[in-house]
């Protein structure tokens, strides 16, 4: 596992000119003229390890990526699409290996805390049993830590950070999205301030471990997607712009 020495460092988680349109190589997008990096927002919203697996070659490989942002793992721990900890290791694994084995370098990030009385809305609490949310969470982040550390990956402990100052919570300055700043019990999606610190956190680990600043695919679910678009609120959207010219 490689990390950076820095301070402070795909659920829901695109098509123009200057950006990665999913299944077309960066070599046929590019422009000598643009000064913008190349990234394709690869995040679909409900998305595990197995769904990953299922689109790597299409979203990812097929863009011959020189950096792979990647995030999995909420919704393996989940009720709904619930993988095994033991099968997440495993698929984790092997989409580790396919990014590596077309030369492509990698930086994975740990999942985000979730708000547990709304979580507990959507998911019944005995799922979780008996270790709880939380300890289901430190067990995938464990895996993710596990496998970087095994593959010599660059990794990002985004969630340490959401939880020591993203204010997890009822708050309106929470991080994660809530009836306060968003209307909405959702308890697990970033606000538009959490990506702008997610992307924040990402562009300083590439800057400071001189990852490749372009020919980029974000791989993951919802909390990769964001809105979907690359210009408002996803945080490949925000790296995007703070690369921009770098």
């Amino acid at each position: 596992m490689i990390t950076s020495g820095i301070t402070a460092l795909g659920l829901s988680l695109i098509n123009t000119p200057i950006l990665g349109k999913l299944g077309v190589p960066f070599r046929d997008q590019e422009d000598n003229r643009q000064k913008e990096p190349l990234i394709v927002n690869a995040g679909i919203g409900g998305n595990n390890t197995i769904d990953l697996l299922n689109r790597i070659e299409n979203d990812c490989l097929s863009h011959q990526p020189k950096l792979t942002v990647l995030m999995i793992g909420t919704n393996d721990m989940n009720s709904v699409k619930h993988v095994p900890l033991a099968a997440y290791e495993q698929n984790l694994i092997k989409i580790v290996q396919k990014i590596k084995d077309i030369g492509s370098r990698m930086l994975i990030m740990s999942i985000l805390p979730t708000y547990e009385p709304y979580l507990l809305t959507r998911h019944p609490a005995e799922f979780y049993q008996p270790e709880g949310v939380q300890a289901r969470r430190n067990q995938v982040n464990q895996v993710i830590r596990k496998v970087a550390d095994k593959y010599r990956l660059h990794f990002l402990d985004l969630g340490h950070r959401f939880d020591a100052i993203g204010k997890i919570g009822l708050d309106k300055d929470s991080l994660i999205q809530n009836e306060a700043n968003s209307n909405k019990t959702d308890g697990i999606h970033p606000t538009a301030n959490g990506y702008r610190f997610i992307a924040l956190t990402v562009y300083d680990y590439i800057l400071q471990a001189k990852l490749p600043p372009t020919h980029i695919v974000c791989f993951g679910d919802s909390i990769t997607k964001g809105d979907g678009s690359m210009d408002k609120n996803s945080y490949p959207a925000f790296l995007k712009k703070l690369l921009t010219r770098v």
